[in-house]
């Protein structure tokens, strides 16, 4: 249950284009939510409604430093995604291996030449 709701707050989290960018922007250097708002054209306020996001899910952190909060990549690495989505990947992939051998199979029967 606990990966699940990490899983529903990553996916969440990303779900959201502004968001991934912030994500890639931050994968190149830190940056404050000020260069982040000015970098995406959009309001202070609505900068740190993503960044409030992003850091529930654990994908990004902030730290104060006098007047300035800097943001930079949190500590969690998407590897609990990244293996959710390989499990239903692989699925997929056995489902058009199998797709393929059955067009093969009807294209021998049948007798198609591929060059065609």
């Amino acid at each position: 249950m606990v990966q699940s709701l990490s899983l529903d707050a990553s996916f969440a989290a990303l779900s959201d284009a502004t968001r991934r960018g912030v994500i890639e922007q931050l994968a190149r250097a830190e940056a404050s939510i000020t260069e982040l708002a000015e970098a995406f054209h959009m309001t202070l306020t609505g900068m740190k409604k993503h960044i409030a996001v992003l850091e529930r899910a654990g994908l990004v952190m902030t730290e104060k430093i006098g007047r300035v909060r800097t943001c930079r990549l949190g500590g969690r690495r998407l590897a609990d995604e990244a293996d959710w989505i390989a499990v239903y990947h692989q699925r997929w992939a056995a489902r058009f291996d199998a797709l393929d051998e059955i067009v093969e199979e009807l294209k021998t029967t049948e007798g198609i030449d591929e060059r065609q």
